[in-house]
C-alpha cells in the first residue's frame, strides 16, 4: 500500500502538484471576487433578466451548480446550468446567458453561445481566453478574463467566485448574506488538517481514501450539498481515475433504496458517502439516519460525512475541499497521477477529426 505520509509519494505521483491547487481554493475565490468587483458594469439590460442560464461543462459548470444551490433562497428568477450544444427552449431576449469556459474552447459551450446570440439573449463570458473570448470581442459582449494555470476542475474557485461576484454586482444576489469571509477563512485553514503534511493517523481525508480503496464510491447529498455530491463524483472520476456515482436526497429515498438488494455481490464492493449539513431540512436529516440504517441492514459499507463550519457557504466549501482531498489521496493509492485526463484528451482529438 502507498504511504500517504511519505514525501516521495507526492514527488513521484503528483509532479504537477494537484495538491497545491486543492489547497489554493480559498485564494482562488478571493482573487475571483476581486476581479468581479473591478469588472466594468455591463449595461442595465443585464440586470433585468427573467431567467439566468450558465453555459459550461465539467469544472466550469459545477461553479454554477454550487452558486445556485447556495443562493437558492435569494435568486428570485430561475437559474440553471446548461451542459449541452444548445440552450434550453425558454432562452430569449429576456435571458441572461453566462458562458463559463476555463479554456474558452469547449465545443459544447461555444455552440450554445451561438445559439443564445441567435435568440437575442444577453450574453457574457467568464474565461481565460480562447475562442470564447474572441466571440465575445467580435460581438461586443462583456467578458471577464482570468489567468490561473491548472486543469479546469482545479480552477473551480474561479468558476464559483467569478459567478458569485458577477451575480452580486448585477443585483441578483447579496453576497453579504452568504457569510463569505467566514467561509474563506475556514477554507484557508482546511489544508492544515487535510493536506499532505497532516499525518494519516489524524487526517480524515487520508483515512477516508484508505477506506475507499478498492470500493465503488456512491455519494449522496441534499440541499446546499446536492451539487457537492456531483463534484465528489467528478473528482473521483478525474482525480482518482475511478468509477463513481452520485444521487440526491430526498429523491433517492423514492427509488435507490430499493435497489440495494441485487445483485448481492455488487453491494459488497460499494461504499456510500452520505454528505450531511446542519443546514439541511430537518426531514432530510432524518432521512439520512434511516437511509444509513437500510444500508447497514443490507450489509453495504457507508459513512456519514459531516460538513464543518457554521454558515452554509463555509460548510459547502468544507465539503468540496474534503472531497477534493479524498479523491486526490485515492489517486495516489491507485498510483495514478491526479492531474492528467488522458481519456478526455483522446476523446477531444478524435472528435476534432470528425
Amino acid at each position: 500500500m502507498i504511504d500517504l505520509d511519505a514525501r516521495t509519494t507526492y514527488e513521484r505521483l503528483d509532479p504537477q502538484r494537484m495538491g497545491d491547487r486543492i489547497a489554493d481554493m480559498g485564494n482562488q475565490i478571493r482573487q475571483a471576487r476581486r476581479l468581479a468587483a473591478a469588472f466594468p458594469h455591463p449595461g442595465s439590460e443585464y440586470r433585468q433578466a427573467r431567467n439566468i442560464v450558465v453555459l459550461g461543462m465539467g469544472g466550469s459548470a459545477i461553479g454554477a451548480d454550487l452558486v445556485r444551490s447556495l443562493a437558492d433562497d435569494q435568486i428570485t428568477v430561475p437559474m440553471v446550468a446548461s451542459r449541452d450544444y444548445r440552450c434550453p427552449a425558454f432562452v430569449g431576449p429576456e435571458s441572461l446567458v453566462i458562458a463559463s469556459s476555463y479554456s474558452g474552447n469547449t465545443e459544447e459551450t461555444l455552440s450554445a453561445v451561438q445559439d443564445a446570440l441567435s435568440r437575442g439573449a444577453r450574453v457574457m463570458a467568464l474565461t481565460t481566453g480562447g475562442s470564447l473570448a474572441m466571440i465575445a470581442q467580435r460581438n461586443g459582449l462583456p467578458v471577464l478574463r482570468f489567468q490561473y494555470e491548472a486543469q479546469p476542475r482545479a480552477a473551480m474557485g474561479f468558476s464559483f467566485g467569478l459567478l458569485l461576484g458577477v451575480l452580486s454586482k448585477l443585483g441578483y444576489l447579496d453576497e453579504s448574506r452568504l457569510g463569505v469571509e467566514e467561509a474563506l477563512t475556514a477554507a484557508s485553514s482546511i489544508p492544515l488538517f487535510l493536506g499532505s503534511e497532516s499525518p494519516a493517523e489524524s487526517n480524515p481525508a487520508k483515512q477516508m481514501a484508505l477506506r475507499l480503496y478498492g470500493k465503488l464510491p456512491v455519494v449522496y447529498g441534499s440541499g446546499i450539498l446536492s451539487e457537492v455530491a456531483r463534484r465528489w463524483k467528478g473528482q473521483f472520476n478525474e482525480n482518482a481515475k475511478a468509477w463513481a456515482f452520485f444521487e440526491q436526497l430526498p429523491e433517492l429515498n423514492h427509488n435507490a433504496v430499493v435497489g440495494y438488494e441485487n445483485p448481492a455481490e455488487l453491494g459488497a464492493g460499494v461504499h456510500v458517502l452520505l454528505l450531511s449539513s446542519s443546514h439541511y431540512h430537518p426531514r432530510v436529516a432524518a432521512r439520512i439516519r434511516v437511509t444509513a440504517d437500510i444500508l447497514r441492514d443490507r450489509g453495504v459499507s457507508h459513512e456519514v460525512v459531516e460538513a464543518r463550519g457554521r454558515g452554509a457557504m463555509a460548510q459547502m466549501l468544507d465539503a468540496v475541499m474534503t472531497g477534493d482531498y479524498v479523491t486526490y489521496y485515492l489517486a495516489l493509492l491507485y498510483e495514478s497521477d491526479p492531474t492528467p485526463v488522458r481519456a478526455i484528451d483522446f476523446l477531444k482529438q478524435e472528435l476534432a477529426g470528425t
